[in-house]
């Protein structure tokens, strides 16, 4: 079954963010757009250069309204002395959410069971807390800031503009499609 569309379940988890540990729970989503980026694990190759993009573009995502939530599974203390010790990690603005209980994980079907981590998994979620894009990659498949930028804005797009909708490479500004009987076999 598809997470799309469908509400973020309940979690309770820590996260490091600006020098402190806070709580984030499926609440503090509420009214704003918010991004679930899961990587499998502090300290390790793919992972640095994803969370570095999305910082270099992380003010973009702010003037946007949305929030990003570097989602891991291991704890806040690894998160804190992973940002300590990291010259590209030092820079996130973003919270980092630890999830060593792996229920966040599970709540988002990207946990592997047997390896205690999570997959790359991308989850963008609207101001009522559903789930309107996901993207999953491989685990040797870095992903791109920008790319995740352009779906957001197209998200935000359709959200207001419900009559409408954005056709393949859609960028902001451009046109777009009022799907009706008239289109069919047109395009």
């Amino acid at each position: 079954m598809s997470l799309l569309n469908t509400e973020v379940k309940p979690f309770n988890a820590t996260a490091y963010h600006n020098g402190d540990f806070v709580e984030v729970s499926e609440e503090s989503l509420k009214g704003q757009w918010s991004i679930f980026f899961f990587y499998p694990a502090d300290f390790t190759f793919v992972c640095p250069t994803e969370l570095g993009d999305l910082q270099d573009n992380y003010e973009a995502f702010k003037a946007l309204g949305v929030e990003i939530y570097g989602v891991s599974t291991d704890t806040h203390f690894t998160h804190k002395a992973w940002h300590d010790s990291s010259e590209t990690i030092g820079k996130l603005q973003y919270p980092m959410l630890a999830d060593p209980t792996h229920v966040v994980s599970r709540n988002f079907e990207v946990l592997i069971e047997e390896a205690g981590i999570a997959d790359r998994g991308t989850f963008v979620v609207d101001p009522d807390g559903k789930i309107q894009i996901i993207e999953l990659n491989a685990g040797n498949i870095g992903r791109n800031a920008e790319e995740l930028l352009r779906k957001v804005k197209a998200a935000q797009y359709v959200r207001a503009n419900p009559n409408e909708v954005c056709p393949a490479k859609w960028e902001e500004g451009e046109e777009t499609l009022a799907p009706s009987l008239d289109l069919v076999g047109k395009i």
